[in-house]
């Protein structure tokens, strides 16, 4: 399949980038279907969908008309049916390996033989995922960044069975929605990740160590390394639900000590404080202003 045969695209997942996927496909153009189990989810997807949009366009970053087309392209559901005539179909669950190999199990038999699968995963290998499926040569890694809408980079990750043509056509997807894809293997954590996250499991250790506090922590690093966002912060934006599930994927595929995930990291998943969508982790949002939890 090439690009130019791609009019429809399935999105799994109505949380932060599943949301984001879904919102940068139907600007691009396509028919978009966000599915989840969650009504609830799915109602505020379409809200934060059109609240982004909206700021796109005061912002000058995309033109009214373009927004007024998009809006109407995206539809939402619970029924793996309605992708019996998607091209793609793009997983943006949960970062478990679990829960998206059995999503992967229930998309395979709706879908028709020539469409692609692509996993928005950031740490899980693309070749155990691909092998869940009934068709690993048409199954990519397409790891988009967080804020979809805003960050240019998109990932992308063959598995040991992903055909040429799959992945030159779902590169050039990314393009076409205005991103810059970068090509990594197939190793935990890809290319951002592996960096990035334990940066972001050191940020913790320093507070649980009690070298420095929340605050002292990200201004430290917003001062002294002109990070746009202390990484304390920046962890609380992705999820640590999600930055624990990385660095288990890192500690367990590797089998490094340094990976290992900081223990109060761990106390914070366990407690629920998972970040921003929560409304408490490091930073207490509830507020006008976030408030530092520690």
């Amino acid at each position: 399949m090439s690009v130019e045969n791609i009019k429809k695209i399935g999105v799994i997942g109505a949380g932060q980038m599943g949301r984001g996927i879904a919102h940068v496909s139907a600007l691009a153009g396509y028919d978009v279907h966000l599915l989840d189990s969650n009504a609830d989810a799915l109602a505020v997807a379409l809200d934060t969908i059109k609240s982004y949009m909206d700021r796109q366009v005061e912002k000058g970053k995309a033109e009214q008309a373009d927004v007024d087309a998009a809006l109407p392209r995206i539809s939402i559901g619970s029924e793996m049916s309605a992708f019996s005539d998607a091209d793609l179909v793009i997983e943006a669950a949960t970062e478990d390996e679990e829960v998206k190999k059995a999503i992967l199990q229930d998309l395979c038999p709706v879908l028709k033989p020539e469409a692609i699968i692509a996993s928005n995963t950031s740490s899980i290998s693309i070749t155990r995922l691909a092998a869940k499926t009934d068709r690993p040569g048409q199954f990519v890694g397409m790891h988009f960044m967080n804020p979809v809408p805003a960050m240019e980079l998109v990932e992308m990750i063959r598995g040991i069975a992903t055909n040429e043509e799959t992945f030159k056509t779902v590169s050039a997807l990314a393009v076409k929605m205005g991103k810059t894809p970068v090509p990594a293997e197939d190793f935990p954590a890809f290319i951002v990740n592996r960096m990035l996250m334990p940066m972001i499991n050191e940020a913790v250790y320093t507070l649980y160590e009690g070298v420095g506090t929340v605050a002292a922590i990200d201004n430290a690093m917003r001062m002294g390394a002109h990070h746009p966002m202390g990484p304390l912060q920046l962890a609380d934006f992705i999820g640590l639900d999600t930055c624990l599930a990385v660095m288990n994927v890192l500690h367990d595929g590797l089998a490094d000590s340094k990976y290992r995930p900081c223990p109060l990291l761990v106390k914070y998943v366990e407690a629920g404080w998972l970040g921003k969508k929560t409304g408490k982790g490091f930073y207490d949002y509830s507020g006008d202003e976030p408030v530092p939890t520690r």
